[in-house]
């Protein structure tokens, strides 16, 4: 697929690695020089410096005959503008367009066939915001997953030393829940994906990735570590647009503290929040988060826009007595080096938006798509079509799908229905599988299993 990303910063540069490996064509444009310069020399990718906007930028850099256009600059103004360009002027069939200000976001028609043509709009800020909302909805998880228009979620636990199923096999999960419906789609054990069996034996620390409907959730978290409590006692530090968008969702009905550098923005917070305490300060000052009382939160979330920041506050918070600390860390590589030590749950933005962004690059009906571990593992709800001649899935049961390695179906859904003990289930054209990747290497072959032959049409 011929992709063309415009602009060179954080989301940019990750999406440019992350499609570029999968064999893509890349292109990406930015105004920077240097930006364009950091990027070819670790990744081998076209890139085209000037105004993302212009016509003779986006024509050098080949919309003419590209497969995707993705507009990603820090700028919401010049990344409509581009997408209005190439609605206007090119033939670019997709295209995906981030917006971060509500002002814009409000207008849906603004995006509409009619005016920009956009096929996707992103707002990164906000999908971490969901992400980070649900970790508080389910306390205790790393990570959950929506799927099937919330019908099913995939759920990331730490398993810890007392929890009943550890140091049991995973055939016993039934024994201990037998009127839950759950599947464990996968382990990770130091670092490593285990696909589980019935005799896989679950080990302190393991981080396991189970699906489960809404309302299982808590009653298998319970089989993995101790129940938590909520968190009712929230500090967030940084007061940008996820802080903002964070503790406007939990003010209500948490106690909320936001710290924010800049005394500016503290007063355009202090206006909005109604029901938040907004603090001045540094959230890497000692004295202040002891003068705030760091030790009787229930959670911390570090989410400024510096890593190094986020990390040393995480870090001072959690010696400081926070019960515990979620970091906003923009390097994805850094994510799975400091989650589980001192640091109990860490947010990579760029790995939440790209799995948005997926959808639109898979091949076949693929209605969502997850990025997990650092891009090396793929979540993804996809449709399946035709019939048992034309189809290497419909008219199957999942025993006999000839399912890459390390490929799980997790679940299937039907309409309402979701059915996770599907041994003997019979795949309907119209199903939603959810499937897990731990070797997102296997996503070709899993494309090609879900196409349909050309004759069925």
């Amino acid at each position: 697929m011929k992709i063309i990303i415009l602009g060179a910063g954080p989301i940019g540069s990750n999406l440019a690695e992350y499609l570029g490996r999968e064999g893509n064509e890349i292109t990406v444009v930015d105004s920077s020089a240097k930006r364009l310069s950091d990027l070819t020399a670790r990744l081998d990718i076209l890139t085209v410096e000037g105004k993302v906007s212009h016509p003779s930028v986006l024509r050098k850099a080949g919309c003419d005959d590209a497969d995707l256009l993705i507009a990603v600059t820090d700028s919401d103004e010049f990344n409509m503008l581009a997408c209005e360009v190439t609605n206007t002027l090119f033939s670019t069939p997709t295209k995906i367009l981030r917006v971060h200000d509500n002002d814009y976001l409000a207008h849906e028609e603004l995006f509409s066939e009619q005016a920009l043509g956009v096929d996707l709009t992103l707002c990164p800020e906000q999908l971490v915001t969901d992400s980070i909302y649900r970790i508080f909805e389910f306390p205790g998880t790393l990570q959950v997953l929506d799927f099937a228009k919330g019908k099913v979620q995939l759920v990331a636990v730490q398993a810890v030393h007392d929890g009943p199923l550890v140091g049991k096999r995973l055939a016993t999960l039934r024994e201990h829940l037998p009127d839950v419906d759950t599947r464990v789609a996968a382990i990770y054990r130091r670092g490593e994906g285990i696909a589980p069996h019935g005799d896989t034996v679950i080990e302190t620390d393991d981080e396991v990735f189970f699906i489960a409907s809404r309302k299982d959730i808590r009653a298998v978290m319970k089989e993995l570590r101790k129940a938590e409590q909520g968190y009712s006692r929230v500090m967030i530090a940084g007061g940008g647009n996820i802080g903002e968008r964070l503790a406007a969702r939990l003010e209500h009905d948490h106690q909320v503290k936001l710290i924010e550098i800049d005394e500016a923005r503290c007063q355009d917070l202090a206006e909005r929040l109604g029901e938040t305490v907004v603090l001045n300060g540094s959230a890497t000052h000692k004295s202040l988060l002891v003068e705030e009382n760091v030790d009787d939160c229930d959670i911390y979330c570090a989410l400024t826009n510096d890593d190094e920041d986020n990390i040393m506050s995480s870090l001072l918070a959690k010696r400081l007595g926070a019960k515990k600390v979620l970091t906003l860390i923009n390097a994805p590589a850094y994510v799975e080096l400091i989650q589980g030590d001192r640091i109990d749950i860490a947010i990579s933005p760029q790995q939440v938006t790209i799995g948005s962004i997926l959808t639109h690059v898979r091949r076949g009906d693929v209605a969502k798509v997850h990025s997990l571990r650092r891009g090396t593992a793929e979540a993804m709800e996809a449709v399946a079509h035709g019939d048992a001649d034309s189809s290497k899935v419909v008219g199957r049961t999942v025993g006999e799908i000839p399912l890459p390695a390390e490929t799980i179906i997790g679940a299937i859904v039907r309409g309402d229905e979701v059915i996770l003990d599907h041994g003997e289930v019979v795949i309907e054209a119209g199903d939603h599988l959810i499937l897990f990747l731990i070797d997102k290497q296997r996503m070709r072959e899993v494309e090609r299993l879900l196409q349909v032959r050309a004759t069925y049409f």
